[in-house]
C-alpha cells in the first residue's frame, strides 16, 4: 500500500480524476482539481493559497490544475492559481508558486524553486536547485541542469521585475546565471557556470562571466562520433515525443496533424 490516508485535508470545489493517489498528511486546498492517474505524495500542499488568504475575509482561492498522470513528490508545495499540463514529475520539495504556467511532459527536479507568474513550455527538464525568478519565460524542450539561478531584478532592492525569455531546445549548464531581462534564442548552450548579460541570437555558445559568444552551436564536435552533435534533437530522444521514429519523422507528423 502506498498511502495509509492518514490525516488528509481536503478543501471545497475539489475535482480529482480517477485513479488519483493522495499522500498522508497531504493538504489540497479549495478550487483543486486533479487528472486522472495522478500520484500526490505524502506531506505535499496543492493550492497554497496566496498572500490575500491571510488578511482578505472574502477571498476565494483561484483555481489550481494538475494535469494527468502526473507524479508530485513528497514535501512539494504548489501555490493557487497555477495550471500544470499532464504528466509532470517532480522531484521532493519543489516550490511552485502562484498563477504559473507549465506545459506537459515536464519533469522539475528535488529543491527547484519556481516563482509566481513563470511561464514554461513542454518537455522541458530542470534538474535540481535550480531558482527561477518570477516572469521568466521558457519555451518548448529546454534542459536547465543543477544550480542554474534566473534573476530578475536589475536594480535591487527594487518593484520591476524583467523575467529571462529561453529559446526552444536550448541547454544550460550546471551553475549558470542569467541577468534580468535578456533572451537567448533557440538552440543555444549555455556554459557551465556561465554569466550571460545580454541577449543572444539562436545557436550561441555562450561562456564566462560576463558571458560571450564564442562560437557557433552547430559547429560543436561529440566525442562519440565524427561530426557535429547539434542541434541535440537528432542524436537524442530518452523522454522526447520523438522516439523511435526520428525527429524529422516527429516534426512531419506535427506538420500533418496541424500542430
Amino acid at each position: 500500500m502506498k498511502f495509509n490516508n492518514n490525516f488528509q485535508l481536503i478543501g471545497k470545489n475539489i475535482n480529482i480524476g480517477k485513479n488519483v493517489s493522495i499522500g498522508d498528511r497531504t493538504v489540497v486546498y479549495d478550487n483543486v482539481r486533479i487528472g486522472d492517474n495522478s500520484i500526490i505524495a505524502n506531506d505535499s500542499v496543492i493550492g497554497e493559497p496566496v498572500n490575500d488568504y491571510y488578511h482578505n475575509k472574502e477571498y476565494i482561492n483561484p483555481e489550481t490544475i494538475i494535469g494527468e498522470n502526473s507524479l508530485i513528490r513528497s514535501h512539494s508545495i504548489i501555490y493557487a492559481g497555477t495550471t500544470i499540463g499532464r504528466e509532470l514529475q517532480t522531484g521532493h520539495r519543489v516550490t511552485i508558486r502562484e498563477n504559473s504556467r507549465i506545459g506537459r511532459n515536464c519533469s522539475i527536479g528535488t529543491m527547484c524553486d519556481l516563482q509566481d507568474q513563470v511561464v514554461i513550455g513542454d518537455y522541458c527538464r530542470l534538474h535540481s536547485s535550480v531558482h527561477v525568478g518570477q516572469k521568466t519565460v521558457i519555451k518548448n524542450f529546454v534542459f536547465i541542469y543543477p544550480s542554474v539561478i534566473f534573476t530578475n531584478d536589475p536594480t535591487p532592492p527594487s518593484d520591476v521585475w524583467l523575467g529571462v525569455t529561453v529559446g526552444e531546445y536550448t541547454q544550460i549548464g550546471s551553475g549558470a546565471i542569467l541577468m534580468p531581462g535578456i533572451t537567448i534564442g533557440k538552440n543555444c548552450l549555455i556554459g557551465a557556470g556561465s554569466v550571460p548579460a545580454k541577449d543572444f541570437d539562436d545557436y550561441s555558445v555562450v561562456m564566462g562571466n560576463p558571458g560571450r559568444r564564442i562560437g557557433d552551436i552547430r559547429e560543436v564536435k561529440s566525442r562519440k562520433f565524427d561530426g557535429p552533435y547539434y542541434p541535440w534533437m537528432y542524436h537524442f530522444d530518452r523522454g522526447m515525443p520523438w522516439k523511435g521514429i526520428g525527429y524529422e519523422e516527429w516534426l512531419k507528423k506535427n506538420k500533418a496533424d496541424g500542430e
